[in-house]
């Protein structure tokens, strides 16, 4: 008689345990256990329970190769879901072994393997080989075993409209085919075709607390807006009025080199109507000095790609109103820019394609599905919950279909023309830079450096903003309808490249590695450094010699459809379409630093530089000033967003820069991923080099001397992964 002693444990998480009945069957080499009810007296899986039991056999098993676990009815109650957070088995022999399991809904029987990772180089038996197959067949046809340009989801109307967890469910499209959110863009990224949230795994999905928290993080965001303004349209009186309407919040209004942002992606842009009232659009280019005392102030600016008698060469010695609304332009258009692409496009859409393809490419036990779930948690629940409304037809940015969408009011846009604001001598720019200046003419936005730009441009000013709806807001939220964002996020990727994926790699070819007071770079290197070390060591350890990276079928085909579906097979992007030996470290690198840290540079501070809205206009209700001298306060004012549009805004820059509560910041894994005393070490000493970067920006004296301190990238600030 063999006895095998299994101890299970239920998350200490809110729902997590369950009333049904559990079973287990051990199988091993030499055979299988009978099936086994795990019963002791009183509630055996209450969140936060470890309960042990013994499991009898006629015989050892031999070594233990799955474990199937089976959950079933109980008595009259409803079934539920269960949060299983280990299962450890020891055998007749005295050896331990691990079973990583986490949420389990509904009936089912799962399999589980030890939790140690296999290459499926290292599987041998049929038996291991066969449930691989199944695994990667099971979730590929979860996942449709295919791609789409969307995920069939209604209007986030419906969508909050159903009775059971409208946060964690979507209503299933009628037809895809038929569906104008669901056809297919050309240009436009690949995403998973999936008809709701309900069939896909539920350690994907918003846990209750957090969709709980999510809600709630609503009321004193809404509690904050004085009565009435969310349906108000018009101007605004004075801009006093502006800095009254979110008073319960703390926000920030505040011998070089020269720089360029260039705005040309927004060259051809559309644009639509809020309020029944055309907006406008610009493709600026501002020149940028860096200043003895470390600052990048504004030199010149010209409000489109193309010189003439119409675009004329804003500058500092202008008129107060008119250098101001030039730089509420570039403002507008980092905004376009800077949301739409940088944010939603480069982390959101991009950390969705890696999500899809390690749920259907790697298995469970594969080393490197395990390096990477953590970093892809709730990333497909929030994308589906934009898209619903966001992208959608009839969704917040098409809410005001009243008047035609219309070309910004710019001169026609030649690609080849060297604009004429680079004709300023480089003499005269530096003149300009060292006359003395009105107080209006200081940095666009004091003190943050920090955001990177878009592919091609030296340097982008950052204005983080935030785009992705709720329910709230009721007003159109950017002066750029559905269409139009999906024709600048397009442009964007077919211009997108490896090296603006890898930070190191950006920040050299952008000409920023030097410049003083870039605290984005500074904090950002150091925890990519931490990263790269991390990945380094795991792989290291499963992965001996570069053979086995080529000769590993799955990791193959896995960095084959994030080529294919991502970047849409584009060879100029230089993202790898299949790797070779070297490159898995950087790969893996960035796309951990992209899922977290640089999520977090552009999402944590929306709220603190955006509630000034004139920091960061979403929209623009004026064409671009043709001439000087014409520029008055009021001019100024009905050129920014209205009321309800702006009061929009800021309800949805607090709401995202509120992480809602269930979070796990960087090199947090409370799950039980890996089980090999090596990497286990290797996650320790990566949450150490964590720690010590997080001392270093608290205790620095740079954050001292900021009226606002830069700490986004404080590693417990750093989200595991896009959840919000």
């Amino acid at each position: 008689m063999a006895v095998y002693r299994v101890c299970v444990g239920t998350g200490p998480y809110l729902m997590a345990g369950t009333l049904d009945s559990i079973f287990v069957t051990l199988v091993g080499t030499c055979g299988e256990s009978p099936r086994r009810r795990l019963d002791r007296v009183g509630r055996d899986f209450a969140p936060g329970s470890v309960q042990k039991y013994k499991v009898h056999c006629s015989e050892e098993l031999g070594e233990l190769l799955l474990l199937r676990l089976h959950k079933e009815r109980y008595a009259f109650f409803p079934k539920d879901s269960w949060y299983c957070s280990r299962i450890c088995v020891t055998t007749h022999g005295g050896t331990l072994c691990h079973f990583p399991c986490y949420w389990i809904e509904g009936y089912c029987t799962i399999e589980l393997r030890p939790g140690t990772a296999r290459t499926i180089c290292q599987d041998s038996l049929p038996l291991l080989l066969d449930h691989r197959k199944w695994e990667l067949q099971a979730r590929q046809e979860c996942y449709r075993g295919g791609w789409k340009v969307y995920a069939p989801v209604s209007s986030f109307e419906e969508v909050e409209s159903d009775k059971k967890f409208a946060l964690i469910k979507t209503v299933p499209g009628a037809d895809q085919g038929d569906s104008r959110g669901n056809r297919y863009l050309p240009g436009f990224p690949m995403k998973t075709d999936i008809p709701s949230l309900l069939p896909t795994e539920p350690n994907i999905r918003y846990s209750a607390t957090k969709t709980t928290s999510l809600l709630f993080n609503a009321i004193p965001a809404s509690l904050g807006m004085k009565l009435g303004l969310l349906d108000r349209k018009g101007s605004w009186k004075k801009l006093d009025d502006i800095r009254n309407i979110m008073c319960c919040h703390k926000t920030f209004t505040s011998g070089g080199r020269i720089f360029l942002a260039d705005y040309w992606i927004l060259a051809e842009v559309p644009v639509h109507c809020i309020n029944g009232r055309p907006q406008y659009a610009a493709s600026p280019l501002c020149l940028l000095w860096l200043n003895p005392q470390g600052a990048l102030a504004p030199l010149a600016i010209q409000l489109s790609q193309t010189p003439g008698p119409d675009s004329p060469i804003f500058l500092p010695t202008d008129s107060d109103w008119d250098w101001l609304l030039a730089k509420t332009w570039v403002r507008n258009s980092e905004f376009l820019v800077h949301e739409n692409n940088t944010h939603f496009l480069c982390t959101h859409l991009l950390c969705e394609a890696f999500t899809v393809a390690t749920l259907r490419q790697l298995p469970l036990c594969h080393p490197i599905y395990k390096l990477l779930l953590p970093h892809t948690r709730y990333t497909l629940q929030m994308n589906t919950i934009a898209r619903a409304t966001l992208l959608n037809p009839e969704g917040l940015v098409d809410k005001s279909p009243t008047c035609p969408a219309h070309k910004p009011c710019l001169p026609p846009f030649d690609p080849t023309h060297r604009p004429h604001l680079l004709g300023l001598g480089f003499q005269r720019l530096l003149e300009l830079g060292k006359a003395p200046r009105p107080e209006h003419s200081r940095p666009l936005t004091l003190r943050r450096r920090s955001l990177p730009g878009l592919p091609g441009l030296q340097f982008i000013l950052p204005v983080p903003t935030c785009l992705r709806i709720t329910a709230y807001a009721r007003s159109p939220v950017q002066s750029i309808g559905r269409q139009d964002l999906l024709y600048l996020m397009s442009t964007c990727l077919a211009h997108f490249t490896y090296t603006n994926f890898c930070l190191p790699d950006s920040l050299r070819a952008r000409g920023v590695l030097d410049i003083p007071n870039y605290h984005y770079r500074d904090d950002g290197l150091k925890t990519w450094v931490a990263i790269e070390s991390f990945v380094s060591e795991i792989l290291g350890y499963y992965y001996p010699s570069d053979a086995s990276v080529q000769q590993d079928l799955e990791l193959q085909a896995w960095v084959g459809e994030i080529c294919a579906q991502a970047f849409l097979g584009r060879e100029s992007s230089g993202f790898p379409c299949r790797l070779y030996p070297g490159e898995l470290v950087k790969l893996l690198t960035a796309v951990i630093f992209n899922c977290s840290a640089q999520h977090a540079a552009v999402n944590r501070g929306q709220h603190d530089f955006g509630a000034w809205m004139p920091n960061a206009p979403s929209s623009m209700r004026q064409p671009p000033p043709q001439t000087k001298g014409t520029t008055t306060l009021k001019s100024h004012l009905d050129t920014l967003p209205e009321v309800n549009t702006t009061c929009s805004n800021l309800l949805l820059f607090w709401l995202v820069s509120q992480e809602p509560k269930d979070q796990r910041p960087l090199g947090t894994y409370p799950d039980e991923h890996f089980t090999e005393e090596k990497p286990l070490r290797s996650i320790a000493i990566f949450q150490s080099r964590l720690a010590q970067i997080s001392r270093d920006i608290r205790e620095r004296e740079r954050n001292r001397g900021l009226e606002l301190p830069y700490i986004y990238l404080d590693p417990p600030l750093i989200e595991n992964s896009v959840s919000i």
